[in-house]
Protein backbone atom coordinates (compact mmCIF):
# COMPACT_ATOMS: atom_id res chain seq x y z
CA UNK A 1 0.00 0.00 0.00
CA UNK A 2 1.33 3.43 -0.67
CA UNK A 3 2.04 5.88 2.25
CA UNK A 4 -1.12 7.87 3.14
CA UNK A 5 -0.98 11.62 3.64
CA UNK A 6 -2.04 13.73 6.64
CA UNK A 7 -4.00 16.74 6.26
CA UNK A 8 -4.24 19.62 8.51
CA UNK A 9 -6.83 21.53 8.22
CA UNK A 10 -6.87 25.45 9.97
CA UNK A 11 -8.56 27.92 8.80
CA UNK A 12 -7.53 31.50 10.71
CA UNK A 13 -11.05 32.70 11.68
CA UNK A 14 -12.01 30.25 14.59
CA UNK A 15 -14.48 31.61 16.97
CA UNK A 16 -14.57 29.77 19.56
CA UNK A 17 -11.25 30.79 20.99
CA UNK A 18 -9.94 33.88 18.52
CA UNK A 19 -6.82 32.51 16.53
CA UNK A 20 -6.43 29.25 18.19
CA UNK A 21 -4.86 27.30 15.95
CA UNK A 22 -1.85 29.41 16.23
CA UNK A 23 -2.19 30.40 19.79
CA UNK A 24 0.46 28.85 22.53
CA UNK A 25 0.07 26.34 24.58
CA UNK A 26 3.17 25.77 26.85
CA UNK A 27 4.98 27.79 24.30
CA UNK A 28 4.59 26.20 21.26
CA UNK A 29 1.65 27.14 18.71
CA UNK A 30 -1.18 24.79 18.83
CA UNK A 31 -1.42 23.41 15.10
CA UNK A 32 2.42 22.70 15.98
CA UNK A 33 1.96 19.79 18.17
CA UNK A 34 -0.27 18.05 15.64
CA UNK A 35 2.44 18.69 12.51
CA UNK A 36 5.38 17.15 14.66
CA UNK A 37 3.29 14.30 15.86
CA UNK A 38 2.31 13.04 12.41
CA UNK A 39 6.17 13.68 11.14
CA UNK A 40 7.77 11.56 14.06
CA UNK A 41 5.40 9.23 13.24
CA UNK A 42 6.64 8.49 10.03
CA UNK A 43 3.50 7.09 8.85
CA UNK A 44 2.95 9.44 6.17
CA UNK A 45 4.38 10.32 2.54
CA UNK A 46 3.37 13.58 3.04
CA UNK A 47 1.88 16.14 5.96
CA UNK A 48 -0.15 18.76 4.17
CA UNK A 49 -1.70 21.99 5.90
CA UNK A 50 -5.09 23.16 4.19
CA UNK A 51 -5.60 26.77 5.27
CA UNK A 52 -6.26 30.57 3.36
CA UNK A 53 -4.06 32.19 6.39
CA UNK A 54 -0.96 33.17 5.51
CA UNK A 55 0.36 33.43 9.05
CA UNK A 56 -0.64 30.07 9.62
CA UNK A 57 1.14 28.71 6.67
CA UNK A 58 4.44 30.09 7.49
CA UNK A 59 4.12 28.68 11.55
CA UNK A 60 2.95 25.45 9.66
CA UNK A 61 5.91 25.08 7.60
CA UNK A 62 8.51 26.27 10.32
CA UNK A 63 7.51 23.32 11.59
CA UNK A 64 7.85 20.68 8.78
CA UNK A 65 4.65 20.75 7.21
CA UNK A 66 3.83 21.29 3.41
CA UNK A 67 1.66 24.14 2.06
CA UNK A 68 1.54 23.38 -1.52
CA UNK A 69 -2.11 25.60 -2.46
CA UNK A 70 -3.86 28.07 -0.06
CA UNK A 71 -7.34 27.22 0.26
CA UNK A 72 -10.24 29.24 -1.13
CA UNK A 73 -11.69 32.03 1.60
CA UNK A 74 -15.15 30.50 1.32
CA UNK A 75 -14.29 27.34 2.32
CA UNK A 76 -12.71 29.28 5.53
CA UNK A 77 -15.63 30.35 6.61
CA UNK A 78 -18.03 29.08 9.43
CA UNK A 79 -20.43 27.01 7.17
CA UNK A 80 -18.47 25.74 5.45
CA UNK A 81 -18.43 21.77 5.36
CA UNK A 82 -15.94 19.02 5.37
CA UNK A 83 -16.23 17.10 2.54
CA UNK A 84 -15.57 20.74 0.79
CA UNK A 85 -12.38 21.35 2.26
CA UNK A 86 -11.38 17.65 1.91
CA UNK A 87 -12.53 17.88 -1.57
CA UNK A 88 -10.96 20.89 -2.62
CA UNK A 89 -7.33 19.29 -1.08
CA UNK A 90 -7.42 16.31 -2.64
CA UNK A 91 -8.33 17.58 -6.23
CA UNK A 92 -5.67 20.04 -5.35
CA UNK A 93 -2.82 17.81 -4.56
CA UNK A 94 -3.51 15.38 -7.74
CA UNK A 95 -3.20 18.11 -9.54
CA UNK A 96 0.41 18.91 -8.28
CA UNK A 97 1.11 15.37 -8.83
CA UNK A 98 1.17 13.89 -5.16
CA UNK A 99 0.03 9.85 -5.55
CA UNK A 100 -2.32 8.44 -2.53
CA UNK A 101 -4.53 6.57 -1.91
CA UNK A 102 -5.60 7.25 1.86
CA UNK A 103 -5.96 10.18 3.67
CA UNK A 104 -5.50 10.85 7.18
CA UNK A 105 -7.36 13.76 9.00
CA UNK A 106 -5.93 15.23 11.66
CA UNK A 107 -7.15 18.14 13.78
CA UNK A 108 -4.60 20.45 14.89
CA UNK A 109 -7.22 21.34 17.60
CA UNK A 110 -6.62 17.57 19.14
CA UNK A 111 -3.22 17.84 20.33
CA UNK A 112 -3.21 14.66 22.48
CA UNK A 113 -3.72 11.69 19.43
CA UNK A 114 -1.29 9.07 19.94
CA UNK A 115 0.89 7.88 17.24
CA UNK A 116 -0.12 4.66 18.31
CA UNK A 117 -3.52 5.28 17.46
CA UNK A 118 -2.94 6.69 14.13
CA UNK A 119 -1.44 3.50 13.31
CA UNK A 120 -4.73 1.54 14.29
CA UNK A 121 -6.85 3.67 12.25
CA UNK A 122 -4.57 2.81 9.23
CA UNK A 123 -4.14 -0.81 10.12
CA UNK A 124 -8.17 -1.24 10.78
CA UNK A 125 -8.71 0.57 7.58
CA UNK A 126 -6.64 -1.77 5.44
CA UNK A 127 -7.23 -4.96 6.79
CA UNK A 128 -11.23 -4.67 6.82
CA UNK A 129 -13.84 -4.22 3.93
CA UNK A 130 -14.83 -0.73 4.92
CA UNK A 131 -14.22 2.82 3.21
CA UNK A 132 -12.65 4.39 6.53
CA UNK A 133 -12.20 4.68 10.12
CA UNK A 134 -12.92 7.14 13.09
CA UNK A 135 -11.14 7.65 15.86
CA UNK A 136 -13.92 7.86 18.65
CA UNK A 137 -14.50 7.52 22.42
CA UNK A 138 -17.50 6.40 24.40
CA UNK A 139 -19.69 9.07 25.27
CA UNK A 140 -21.01 9.18 28.92
CA UNK A 141 -23.36 12.26 27.83
CA UNK A 142 -26.43 9.73 26.21
CA UNK A 143 -28.97 11.25 24.04
CA UNK A 144 -30.79 7.95 25.39
CA UNK A 145 -30.64 9.00 28.94
CA UNK A 146 -29.38 12.55 29.54
CA UNK A 147 -29.31 14.76 26.85
CA UNK A 148 -32.46 17.18 26.51
CA UNK A 149 -33.92 18.97 23.29
CA UNK A 150 -37.16 21.02 22.99
CA UNK A 151 -40.11 20.16 21.31
CA UNK A 152 -42.34 22.05 19.25
CA UNK A 153 -43.91 23.42 22.71
CA UNK A 154 -40.58 24.29 23.78
CA UNK A 155 -40.75 21.63 26.44
CA UNK A 156 -37.67 19.06 27.28
CA UNK A 157 -37.87 15.99 25.71
CA UNK A 158 -35.28 13.35 25.44
CA UNK A 159 -32.86 13.59 22.16
CA UNK A 160 -33.43 9.92 21.40
CA UNK A 161 -36.35 7.03 23.03
CA UNK A 162 -36.79 4.11 23.46
CA UNK A 163 -39.95 1.65 23.75
CA UNK A 164 -38.62 0.65 26.87
CA UNK A 165 -37.63 3.58 29.54
CA UNK A 166 -34.25 3.61 30.69
CA UNK A 167 -33.57 4.45 34.01
CA UNK A 168 -30.15 3.73 34.04
CA UNK A 169 -27.39 5.45 31.77
CA UNK A 170 -25.13 1.99 31.80
CA UNK A 171 -27.80 0.12 29.79
CA UNK A 172 -28.68 2.72 27.34
CA UNK A 173 -27.09 1.98 24.20
CA UNK A 174 -23.53 3.04 23.71
CA UNK A 175 -23.17 6.38 22.02
CA UNK A 176 -19.10 7.33 20.45
CA UNK A 177 -17.66 11.39 20.19
CA UNK A 178 -15.87 11.80 17.27
CA UNK A 179 -12.63 13.97 17.26
CA UNK A 180 -10.11 15.11 15.07
CA UNK A 181 -8.37 11.53 13.63
CA UNK A 182 -10.02 10.35 10.39
CA UNK A 183 -8.40 7.81 7.86
CA UNK A 184 -10.63 6.96 4.95
CA UNK A 185 -10.16 5.70 1.04
CA UNK A 186 -10.04 8.77 -1.13
CA UNK A 187 -11.96 7.40 -4.30
CA UNK A 188 -14.67 6.74 -1.28
CA UNK A 189 -14.86 9.92 -0.12
CA UNK A 190 -15.31 11.54 -3.29
CA UNK A 191 -17.78 8.89 -4.55
CA UNK A 192 -19.94 9.30 -1.59
CA UNK A 193 -19.38 13.53 -1.25
CA UNK A 194 -19.22 12.84 2.69
CA UNK A 195 -17.00 12.24 5.23
CA UNK A 196 -19.96 10.35 6.93
CA UNK A 197 -20.67 7.59 3.92
CA UNK A 198 -20.86 3.79 4.06
CA UNK A 199 -19.21 1.43 6.02
CA UNK A 200 -17.18 3.76 8.48
CA UNK A 201 -15.47 2.06 11.43
CA UNK A 202 -15.17 2.98 14.84
CA UNK A 203 -11.60 3.13 16.58
CA UNK A 204 -11.65 3.65 20.08
CA UNK A 205 -9.41 5.42 21.77
CA UNK A 206 -9.21 7.58 25.60
CA UNK A 207 -11.12 10.12 26.21
CA UNK A 208 -8.44 12.00 27.83
CA UNK A 209 -6.27 11.71 24.52
CA UNK A 210 -9.35 12.71 22.32
CA UNK A 211 -9.76 16.35 23.66
CA UNK A 212 -10.74 19.01 20.92
CA UNK A 213 -10.57 22.94 21.87
CA UNK A 214 -13.33 24.72 20.96
CA UNK A 215 -13.33 26.95 24.05
CA UNK A 216 -11.35 28.73 26.31
CA UNK A 217 -12.35 26.51 29.16
CA UNK A 218 -11.06 23.41 27.14
CA UNK A 219 -7.70 25.41 25.85
CA UNK A 220 -7.11 25.67 29.78
CA UNK A 221 -8.06 21.88 30.36
CA UNK A 222 -5.58 21.20 27.70
CA UNK A 223 -2.85 23.05 29.20
CA UNK A 224 -3.24 21.31 32.79
CA UNK A 225 -3.30 18.00 30.87
CA UNK A 226 0.07 18.92 29.11
CA UNK A 227 1.55 20.06 32.60
CA UNK A 228 0.11 16.98 34.14
CA UNK A 229 1.59 15.31 31.24
CA UNK A 230 4.99 16.56 31.66
CA UNK A 231 5.64 15.57 35.02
Amino acid sequence: MKKPICFIGARGGSKGVKRKNIRCLLGKPLIGYTIESAIHSKLFSHVIVSTEDKEIASIAEKFGAEVPFMRPKKLAVDNANMFSVWKHGILQLQKLGYDFDVMVHRDCTVPFIRNKDIKGTIKLLTQKRCNGVFAVYRQHLNPYFNMVETNQQGFLQLSKKKKSPITRRQDAPVVYQMNGLFAIYVDKLLKYKTHLGPKILPYEIPPETGLMIDTEMEFKFAELLMKINKK
